[in-house]
Parts: structure tokens; sequence; C-alpha cells
């Protein structure tokens, strides 16, 4: 499905972007760098608003379209499987509540 493809390779590569900036802000402070760090920390923050943003995107079309019309069958396995893939990715960044929510959110779309 072309559409599964465009979307993940729009989240994989700002995945892999937070998982490495992520890590650059946490050594950075572990070298009591404050400056790079609080460098690191808001580009972080972008990079989060951006997955925050295409994920929302993707969530809304497979929830309010995609998943009622496939009915039954692989289709819809394959839309739900995508909705859980995509709230698990808001869960990978996500702090807190939001972390929680997004987590019980990917384990009802595995589930259904």
């Amino acid at each position: 499905n072309l559409l599964s493809v465009a979307y993940k390779n729009a989240v994989g590569s700002r995945r892999a972007s937070w998982r490495i900036i992520s890590s650059v802000e946490q050594k950075e402070q572990s070298k009591g760098n404050a400056d790079n760090a609080a460098t690191a920390s808001e580009y972080r923050a972008k990079v989060e608003g951006e997955l925050n943003e295409i994920c929302g995107t993707i969530l809304k079309l497979l929830e309010g379209g995609l998943i009622p019309a496939a009915g039954g069958g692989e289709s819809k396995v394959f839309y739900c499987k995508m909705a859980g893939d995509y709230y698990r990715y808001i869960a990978e960044f996500s702090q807190g509540g939001d972390k929680d929510k997004a987590a019980e959110s990917a384990k009802k779309c595995y589930d259904d």
C-alpha cells in the first residue's frame, strides 16, 4: 500500500533523528555542556512536533475513514495494525500520561 510506505518513510527518518538527537542531548548533559544540551533539546522538541503532526494526520485518516470503510478481513487487519504502529511511535517519544495513553491506544488497535 503506497499510503503506508509514504508515511513509514516520513516517520522513519524522523524517528531515527529523534533517537540520535536524544542520545546527543544525554551525552552533552553528562559532559556538563549545558549550551549544547539545550540546543539538542530544542531540536528534539521540533522533531517531536513533526512526528506528532504526521502521526496525528495518518491516525485521523485511518480512524476517520479507512478502518470503518474496510469492513472486515485483511484490509481491516492491515489498517488496525498500521494505527497501532503509529500510536506506538507516539508512545516512543511521549512522556507521562501521554505515553500511557498512546501505549494503551496502540494495544487496543493491535487487539482489534
